[in-house]
């Protein structure tokens, strides 16, 4: 029973029950912060009693939703659920903005009996949940679910049965917004190994290092960078709420600044942002060079970006080498693989054309366009990764792009709820695989990318690649060509697919404008002949239609990231079709 999270909760405990576990800054009532915290033995005993009243209230084997504001009850109860034997769900409240359909979607699909909330949420999950049909849900808090009298009988319903390494400790639920929500069941098991996996990568040591984060604790990279991974490493974890890193960026880099040795994680666009936002007066009162890892895990990792960043933040001590750039996704609970330790990111500048054939051929840097410059993400870490023909199910060699596949003991036990699709994504087989190797299956990431010189490039998603003409395109390359072709684009927010026309497949590219842009009607013809020229010369194709969009229209997934998707999805039923009629009228789109 050694290898669950209760296990190490009780462990730590022990060990160090007056030492600080959990920190949650909160910013909502005070510019500066106001922590609270929680040491390990009070951890436990919040846990322990939470745990035992979900027993009592028939949670035992059943899903029990959290849908509260991040703070220390979201990290109780969490930890809570998936002690209690029930099955832990980390969701977001319904008033997080542009994904009430996905809390309504996720909530049918999960179907929990408890949804534990916060008491100043309780009214607005109450009515959320009892407006969704077919709810059996009932939602709680904390304090009034530990208060409730206890019914005659055992407390419990009869003896408490420990939780075991191969029981579901949770349902997390992947990012993407256009299909039914599938939700990966991560057992006790898999997420104390992918901690353990990543304190290895990292280096992280108690007594040396913490984590500190602002990532939304639904999301995986959140929920186990700031919660399981300290738990397992036995090292504190600060947190803050994700609205007050967008609010002032500047909070996250003074929590790391105020703890030593910290290890933290952020997609793409929030070290974008603070490169762009962090003022030159506030950039002055940091000192980033304790930081143990800055981690960027999120789809293909933009050299600029990590270029943006260290420039901006070098004076304040940030090292290059702290910056890691990171494979993972929700189906290997999170962690895959980091660059090495102790070296600079390495960028190699492959052939754009031989790429999209499937062959990683380095090229010459020359800036004509014809070069995909790919951020290397190291190697797995306690886990096994194969570069794999997605059609023929053939290993290929090093150099050829392919699927990437995975094996190993944090890969979840398959979708809740979907058989024939966790039976195809989490058992698939490797054509060449011996007698030996017939029960260990392969997990199917739908991610491509190759290994070249002991390292993993991921390319994008097979989902998401664009195919004009027999020839594929990658479109965060194509995104990264839009919003460097006019300042009216704003970066982070575009998206480039395919739709089919009496002509075929053809490219479609929706980006927002820039926010503090004064006139946009006035430069719309004049960017869409700037992307039309760029995205021609750069990747010989030609933009079938471009939209030049109002801000927030974009659709983003949970985790921050453009939902390709979803975009399409709206682009044909007509979301955009006031900002593209100027385009069309004057024979531009």
């Amino acid at each position: 029973m050694r290898d669950t999270i209760s296990h190490y909760l009780a462990q730590a405990a022990a060990r160090t029950p007056d030492e600080t576990a959990f920190t949650f800054v909160d910013f909502a009532g005070d510019r500066g912060g106001v922590p609270s915290s929680l040491t390990w033995g009070e951890l436990e005993r919040r846990v322990d009693a939470l745990a035992t009243a979900l027993r009592r209230a028939g949670a035992v084997g059943e899903r029990v939703a959290v849908v509260a504001p991040q703070n220390l009850d979201y990290v109780v109860g969490f930890l809570a659920a998936a002690c209690s034997g029930a099955i832990a769900v980390p969701l977001f409240p319904p008033d997080l903005p542009g994904h009430a359909a996905k809390l309504s979607a996720v909530l049918a699909d999960a179907d929990p009996v408890l949804a534990l909330t916060s008491p100043d949420s309780l009214p607005t999950v109450e009515k959320f949940c009892a407006n969704q049909d077919g709810l059996r849900v009932r939602v709680v808090t904390e304090r009034d679910l530990v208060s409730e009298p206890v019914a005659g009988g055992p407390a419990a319903g009869g003896d408490v049965v420990p939780v075991r390494p191969g029981d579901c400790a949770y349902l997390q639920y992947t990012s993407g917004s256009t299909r039914v929500p599938s939700g990966v069941e991560i057992t006790h098991a898999n997420v104390c190994a992918n901690a353990r996996q990543a304190l290895e990568a990292y280096g992280i040591r108690p007594g040396h290092n913490c984590t500190v984060g602002w990532l939304p604790l639904y999301h995986d990279m959140g929920l186990v960078l700031a919660v399981v991974l300290p738990l397992v490493g036995h090292v504190p974890s600060v947190l803050m709420d994700p609205l007050a890193f967008v609010q002032q960026p500047v909070r996250w880099l003074r929590l790391l600044t105020a703890h030593q040795g910290a290890i933290t994680a952020a997609p793409n666009f929030a070290y974008d942002y603070c490169a762009r936002r962090v003022t030159d007066e506030e950039r002055g009162e940091l000192s980033l060079g304790s930081v143990a890892a800055m981690v960027n895990g999120s789809e293909p990792i933009s050299e600029q970006t990590l270029q943006r960043f260290q420039r901006a933040f070098a004076p304040a001590g940030v090292a290059p080498t702290a910056m890691r750039p990171s494979y993972g996704l929700a189906e290997a609970t999170v962690f895959v693989s980091a660059s090495p330790a102790g070296e600079e990111p390495t960028v190699t500048p492959f052939d754009r054309d031989a790429l999209a054939a499937g062959v990683a051929r380095v090229a010459e840097d020359t800036g004509t366009g014809s070069v995909t410059r790919l951020v290397g993400c190291g190697l797995p870490t306690g886990q096994e990764a194969a570069v794999v023909d997605p059609v023929t199910h053939v290993r290929l060699e090093d150099g050829h792009v392919g699927e990437i596949w995975l094996r190993g003991p944090n890969i979840g036990r398959g979708y809740w709820g979907r058989p024939e699709l966790s039976e195809a994504t989490f058992r698939a087989a490797l054509h060449g695989d011996g007698p030996d190797d017939g029960t260990r299956a392969w997990l199917r990431t739908g991610d491509l990318g190759l290994r070249h010189r002991g390292q993993l490039y991921v390319t994008g998603r097979i989902k998401d690649l664009v195919i004009i003409d027999g020839s594929n395109h990658y479109p965060q390359d194509i995104e990264q060509t839009v919003e460097s072709a006019h300042p009216a684009v704003r970066r982070h927010h575009t998206a480039a697919f395919s739709v089919l026309t009496d002509d075929g497949e053809r490219l479609v590219v929706v980006a927002e404008h820039a926010r503090d842009l004064a006139d946009a009607d006035g430069v719309r013809q004049e960017a869409a002949r700037a992307v039309r020229a760029a995205v021609s010369t750069g990747h010989g194709v030609a933009v079938h239609d471009f939209v030049l969009a109002q801000p927030g229209t974009v659709p983003h997934t949970t985790s921050g990231k453009v939902a390709r998707g979803a975009c399409r999805e709206h682009y044909l039923q007509g979301a955009w079709s006031d900002d593209t009629r100027a385009q069309r009228e004057t024979g531009t789109a």
